[in-house]
């Protein structure tokens, strides 16, 4: 990694709008488990392979990624990525006619192979255009529109996909002839098709405006790839090892609040799908601003120290969802997303820092922490199904944010001086 005077701002605003996109593809997905539930009249732990299948994509091509990225360059990175989401998106098409739960979840697993990418090249590619001392601050701003993505994604799957979903229940479903049921599942899967495959074209667009434009190689790394002694050399870092897995219990803490962020609005408000994404909605603005403030505030406060005390808060939060219910819990519910604003990229930008050569291997691990999405949050489905308390499930989450006040607090008592 090297240091630069300044940072190229055509190239800082290409890649930070891939922050936008993956934001909005990762939040479409989480609405996804309320429409399929609905559907396919799914159980949560069933819906729950949508994120299985989504964030087991990011940890299978995560290390390829590095690999490709340490090989040629970030930019055959991005363009790999972004050619992947595009084909995933696109393939919603023929999934909709289908009809079948699988192919929507193949075209889950392409379309997060491309994410995965993505992430594993923008992130240190962030940092490496830039003043390193100055990386986890640039890389919070460049995360802020990753909420702007996230909003928007769910305002899409609202308009676009849950208002389009009828009212029958299952049981009213289960008492339709096979002709009904099919002719309601094809609109209802139209509905979620169009959005995903809009937005494959806006991603061929990009492609080629990436393509065509020569972006910074903004790394002094050997593109000899010495797989073994790197993931050797990074193992002897303890402040990268620690942050790997935090990372995994951040993004499952993360992905198990918002995923069942609008069945704990129905339920404890009483309200339709479309009317429970307003919550979501408002929780992702609340992560946006608050991201935005936290950026500012690590000029005068270390990112360790902010860390610790949003852990607390999404603690507190996290245990009034659970016990309280009704308004008050979704209020909470809505709360944590403030608190959880700077973890992912305080934790990788503490976690990266001084990795030197092994810094695209390095980043691919933190990518690959995301498989906490899937794993955590199917954990969460099935304790939900067993206990028939979608607040108990929040324990899981609960959980998850102790483990990551134990990282800012005792694995991070000082700030990584390199």
């Amino acid at each position: 990694m090297t240091k630069r005077g300044a940072t190229p701002i055509i190239p800082f605003i290409l890649i930070t709008s891939l922050f936008f996109l993956w934001g909005l593809a990762n939040n479409m997905t989480d609405t996804l488990l309320a429409a399929f539930k609905k559907i396919m009249s799914m159980s949560d732990f069933q819906t729950s392979w949508i994120q299985f299948a989504f964030y087991g994509s990011y940890f299978c091509l995560a290390l390829p990624a590095a690999i490709i990225i340490k090989k040629y360059t970030y930019k055959t990175g991005i363009l790999l990525g972004l050619g992947m989401f595009a084909i995933g998106a696109i393939l919603f098409y023929p999934a909709s006619y289908t009809m079948v739960y699988g192919h929507f979840l193949v075209a889950l697993f392409i379309l997060a192979g491309g994410l995965s990418i993505l992430e594993t090249t923008a992130n240190p590619y962030i940092i490496a255009i830039g003043p390193e001392e100055t990386g986890t601050r640039r890389l919070n701003f460049a995360q802020s529109f990753n909420p702007i993505g996230s909003i928007t994604g769910v305002v899409l799957s609202k308009f676009f996909i849950l208002s389009h979903l009828n009212i029958a229940t299952a049981e009213d479903r289960a008492m339709m002839s096979a002709q009904e049921l099919k002719a309601l599942k094809t609109a209802e899967l139209e509905a979620v098709m169009g959005p995903y495959v809009s937005i494959a074209f806006v991603l061929l667009i990009l492609w080629l405006i990436i393509y065509f434009y020569k972006m910074p190689k903004a790394s002094a790394e050997s593109s000899k790839i010495d797989l073994i002694p790197s993931l050797i050399r990074l193992s002897k870092k303890r402040h990268y090892v620690t942050g790997v897995i935090a990372q995994f219990f951040y993004v499952g803490a993360q992905i198990g609040v918002w995923s069942f962020t609008i069945r704990y609005s129905m339920n404890e408000l009483n309200i339709n799908e479309e009317t429970a994404a307003n919550y979501y909605i408002a929780a992702l603005v609340l992560f946006m601003a608050s991201r935005f403030l936290n950026t500012a505030l690590m000029k005068f406060i270390s990112p360790g120290r902010l860390l610790a005390g949003a852990s607390v808060l999404a603690i507190i939060c996290t245990t009034i969802v659970i016990f309280s219910g009704g308004p008050t819990g979704v209020y909470a519910l809505v709360a944590i997303s403030a608190c959880m604003s700077l973890m992912f990229p305080t934790i990788y930008g503490l976690s990266i820092r001084g990795l030197g050569e092994d810094t695209k291997i390095g980043a691919s691990g933190l990518i690959m922490a995301i498989l906490g999405g899937a794993v955590i949050t199917l954990f969460q489905g099935q304790v939900s199904d067993l206990t028939g308390s979608i607040n108990f499930s929040y324990a899981i989450p609960l959980v998850c944010f102790v483990i990551i006040l134990f990282y800012a607090v005792i694995g991070r008592r000082r700030e990584v001086n390199v």
